[in-house]
């Protein structure tokens, strides 16, 4: 299995592409070739020949056949994508937590392009903007009907040059423009803290290449700090998800040896993959076992994973595989349900194609994909509640998203009336100070569902959701 995944490549499970990205690339193309449909390729041909000569303006011969190309791979899911020179470089430079930019994941919505979370310390944090902003315009490009892709390009850029964001903040009901200088952004994906004695808080915000070095230098500092922790908080809420042998990693620091972490399946014979936790599926270079410095008691120590449904795709896999094996208790709010595992196949020196090549499943059998992961106990944001948790965005919710592959689909007509609920909601809500709305910051004594978290460690009651149900996946219609 080792050999195979050098062989294979590096595969993506992150769920957000933007201003980081985390993906993977996958450096073998397959090596036969599927026969082409001559009907249909004489009619892009005729295509191509109408544009060319009757169009109302010349077009670029490239143009025409890369935007053909792009809208080919678009029309699969959200998540597969075709990459140019510029943003193929710069989803490279994503894998390794560097790039030039603003500092903020994204996604879209409803045209537009919505802030899942601005990175920590980034020039995009440090201007102020939060989840669920959207972005409507970038410099003077409208963003309304602009592939995602663009977005991306034209707000990465050089370093200590500038560009301007107009934010649409809903909650606020207003519009403003933020201008922010571009810089590197080394993205830190791992975050953690001896909370009190005995019980310590660890936060993976991506699943980069540093990810399981850095999860393991901050457990040790954790450790030396105070060696007797007998409880740990793993915290993956808006986790957007990244590097699969990431996860697996991460996974097999809590899991017993060879247990199965996570199986893939497609059409290629690569994609039919079982990983366990054992180095050989996770460990990229000769150096051994990344995971060897931890400590023995890891493995055991009492465990709550905070969840909500921003946590996606990877997140989903280590908690998945965490709840399976009954290692941990899964607290918070169903995730967002990206169980697909995407590829990067190169096209040439400087292009390529991101596509989805498998869904994932849990050790259990259970394909999270358009559903996510169901809590053990659902938490609300806040002591208050949780009520505008319909109108976050989740993979169902998404275009073209891809069915679980288990059971027939319809429509959760439920969901679309509670969305309804919730918009109203959100209107009374915008009408009270800004300050009464601040959502507190994960890791703070005023975190309430860390609070949540460390009463279930310590056995204490637990304030469970009054108004979070399980969420069942969202149909397709035929």
């Amino acid at each position: 299995m080792g050999q195979k995944l050098k062989i294979a490549g590096w595969v993506s499970v992150g769920v957000v592409a933007g201003a980081l990205t985390t993906v993977s690339l996958q450096t073998v193309a397959r090596g036969a070739m599927t026969p082409l449909p001559l009907e249909e390729i004489q009619q892009l041909s005729a295509v191509f020949g109408l544009v060319k000569t009757d169009y109302v303006e010349p077009v670029d011969d490239k143009k025409l056949i890369t935007d053909a190309i792009s809208g080919m791979v678009a029309s699969l899911d959200p998540h597969s994508q075709y990459f140019d020179k510029k943003s193929f470089k710069e989803f490279r430079e994503g894998t390794s937590g560097r790039f030039v930019g603003v500092g903020i994941e994204i996604t879209q919505e409803d045209g537009l392009i919505k802030v899942v979370s601005p990175i920590e310390g980034s020039p995009a944090f440090r201007a102020g903007l939060k989840p669920n902003d959207l972005i409507t315009q970038i410099d003077e490009t409208a963003v309304k009907g602009l592939a995602l892709n663009d977005a991306v390009k034209r707000m990465r850029g050089e370093p200590n040059t500038k560009v301007t964001l107009t934010i649409f903040r809903k909650d606020e009901s207003r519009t403003f423009p933020v201008t922010i200088t571009r810089e590197e952004i080394k993205t830190q994906s791992v975050k953690g803290k001896v909370i009190e004695p005995g019980y310590a808080w660890i936060r993976l915000s991506q699943f980069q290449e540093r990810t399981v070095d850095d999860f393991v230098r901050k457990m040790e500092e954790m450790y030396k700090q105070d060696p007797n922790i007998k409880g740990l908080v793993l915290d993956l809420r808006n986790d957007p998800g990244g590097l699969l042998d990431a996860a697996v990693a991460i996974s097999a620091a809590f899991l017993p040896e060879n247990v199965t972490v996570v199986t893939t399946n497609g059409q290629l014979a690569e994609s039919k993959s079982t990983y366990k936790a054992a180095p050989e599926y996770y460990q990229r270079r000769s150096g051994g076992d990344p995971l060897r410095r931890l400590p023995a008691s890891i493995k055991s120590v009492p465990m709550v994973v905070l969840v909500n449904e921003g946590s996606a795709s990877a997140s989903e896999i280590v908690a998945g595989a965490l709840q399976d094996h009954k290692r941990a208790t899964i607290m918070g709010s169903q995730t967002f349900g990206k169980g697909s595992v995407q590829t990067v196949r190169p096209l040439g020196p400087d292009t390529g194609i991101k596509l989805t090549t498998a869904r994932y499943y849990t050790p259990s059998g259970k394909s999270i994909q358009a559903k996510g992961i169901v809590p053990d106990v659902m938490i609300d944001e806040s002591e208050e509640g949780n009520v505008f948790a319909a109108l976050r965005m989740r993979e169902a919710d998404l275009d073209k998203h891809l069915g679980s592959g288990q059971g027939e689909e319809k429509k959760d007509a439920a969901r679309e009336k509670a969305r309804e609920e919730a918009r109203k909601r959100l209107e009374e809500e915008a009408k009270k100070p800004a300050a009464d709305r601040k959502a507190p910051e994960f890791g703070t004594d005023k975190d309430f569902q860390l609070v949540q978290a460390l009463n279930q460690l310590k056995g204490r009651p637990v304030l469970v959701s009054k108004t979070l149900t399980e969420r069942k996946e969202d149909k397709k219609e035929n």
